[in-house]
């Protein structure tokens, strides 16, 4: 299937689109791919935030893109590449039998289905600003973030079992 109609499935069963996607074999061009998407629109996402901000303080919008950039397209891709590699040691002590690939499947999917709230994020952040409401979508972003990923480890976990 097409990624765009996982992602529309994950939001309403994540533990079964990960389980399909980790029978179709260990593809690390794949999670990469998937890894380097959500942080790419998470990085859009923050556009509208960007803007926001540069407007009500004069800073410099050009600079402030860049750092985002920077910190979307290379820190961020580390930080949960040693995540993945923290959740598989977890697992790994807790004699789950999971392998590091599937790991870090889980956790490059939930990130990814987890970016159309990312986009609806930005846009309230950037329209709105902070407020109840902005807190609320990002919740929800979070929210699904961590629910898509637990149910994704446990899809592997009985995958292994």
């Amino acid at each position: 299937m097409a990624v765009s109609s996982d992602i529309v499935r994950t939001w309403r069963g994540p533990r079964r689109v990960v389980a399909e996607l980790a029978q179709q074999g260990r593809r690390e061009d794949r999670a990469l791919i998937w890894l380097f998407a959500a942080c790419g629109l998470i990085f859009v996402a923050q556009w509208p935030r960007l803007v926001r901000i540069s407007h009500e303080t004069g800073e410099d919008l050009t600079r402030l893109m860049t750092y985002d950039l920077l910190a979307w397209i290379f820190v961020w891709p580390l930080f949960f590449y040693a995540l993945a590699g923290l959740s598989w040691l977890l697992l790994r002590l807790l004699r789950r039998g999971v392998t590091a690939f599937d790991a870090r499947l889980a956790l490059f999917w939930a990130l990814l289905a987890s970016t159309p709230a990312a986009l609806l994020y930005g846009l309230q952040a950037g329209l709105n600003g902070p407020g109840p409401a902005t807190n609320l979508v990002g919740g929800i972003w979070i929210a699904a973030f961590f629910l898509f990923w637990a149910q994704g480890l446990r899809a592997v976990v009985a995958r292994r079992s």
